[in-house]
């Protein structure tokens, strides 16, 4: 069994023939798969400080639940996510997927925003949860940045009613200030640069509904997630500066702390992540936290078919860890 060895030491995914390439799989999955849309129901969360998070639940009956949490700039009804949420409901799950501040789709109440580790909102959505009374065991997905939430959550060993059984983190930059320059490469401009037209456009609305309240920057300085977070998302969020920012909320620094069975899911050729967000020596000798590393895969990809109606290689994947430690 999987469980039995935390780091795993060969991986079962193959691309689809002639999409072996990084960026083919970072990319495709998020343009080509045109998935129906899925029944959600949404439900807005009041948060203790005023604020509220939008929650999209899926097939919200009993039993067992998963909570989804995207990645940057994402929300619930991108690809990545119902593709997961519809994987899980095909095996009777009920779904959560939660929507950071900001990205619903109505701008949020509060100057500051998400972040790599806003955790407290992700314990209030798994407070939530275990308070309906509907669920005997909850699960949590991370992808991306919410792969690292999703860590951070596990490491600080928050309390609910349910406590999570086993969670998965997929490409995941568990190394933030590593990951963070990693994005300073060419070779992912392009994505850095839809990262940064996106960010920039929230900062611009936060900074017209709260004047003197929101950090001034130069957007034509904003260049590279070092500038944007030492400059913007730091102080925005009490932080020093960047490097504090990466160093409280990177995943690496909870690892030790995890309880829970997860698993980290990273592609070796992953675009977006360092080396230093691979860790295999401390997933050897861990009996929580497995390692996963496909060859290939790219970024939030893991593509080895074509078509809609099928669930993608990582979906299967996370259902198989999840499902061997919270059976039916």
């Amino acid at each position: 069994m999987v469980h039995a060895m935390p780091l795993v030491a060969r991986s079962s995914f193959r691309p689809l023939i002639g999409l072996g390439n990084p960026h083919l799989q970072t990319v495709l999955p998020a343009i080509t798969r045109h998935m129906p849309p899925l029944p959600w129901s949404r439900e807005r969360l009041e948060l203790m400080d005023g604020d509220f998070l939008d929650l999209d639940w899926l097939n919200s009956g009993q039993g067992r639940l998963l909570i989804i949490s995207h990645g940057l700039e994402g929300h619930s009804r991108r690809p990545y996510v119902a593709g997961l949420a519809r994987a899980a409901t095909r095996r009777g799950w009920s779904v959560l997927a939660w929507n950071f501040r900001g990205c619903s789709g109505e701008l949020n109440r509060l100057p500051r925003f998400y972040h790599s580790g806003a955790s407290e909102d992700l314990a209030a959505v798994v407070t939530h949860a275990g308070q309906t009374g509907r669920f005997e065991v909850m699960t949590l997905a991370g992808f991306s940045l919410g792969g690292n939430l999703t860590l951070k959550y596990l490491g600080e060993r928050h309390t609910s009613q349910i406590p999570v059984g086993a969670a998965v983190a997929i490409s995941t930059p568990c190394d933030l200030a590593a990951a963070s320059a990693a994005m300073e490469t060419l070779q992912v401009w392009p994505y850095m640069f839809r990262f940064q037209k996106e960010i920039l456009r929230k900062w611009a609305l936060k900074k017209a509904v709260f004047p003197g309240l929101i950090p001034e920057i130069n957007p034509r300085c904003q260049r590279t997630f070092r500038q944007i977070d030492d400059t913007f998302t730091a102080p925005l969020h009490g932080f020093a500066h960047a490097e504090a920012y990466w160093q409280a909320c990177s995943a690496n620094a909870f690892l030790p702390s995890i309880q829970v069975p997860a698993l980290i899911l990273n592609a070796a050729d992953d675009p977006f992540l360092a080396p230093s967000c691979f860790p295999q020596e401390f997933a050897r000798n861990s009996p929580w936290v497995h390692l996963e590393v496909p060859e290939r895969g790219g970024h939030v990809g893991f593509m080895n078919r074509w078509g809609s109606q099928s669930d993608l290689w990582s979906e299967v994947r996370a259902m198989e860890f999840l499902e061997s430690f919270c059976p039916a």
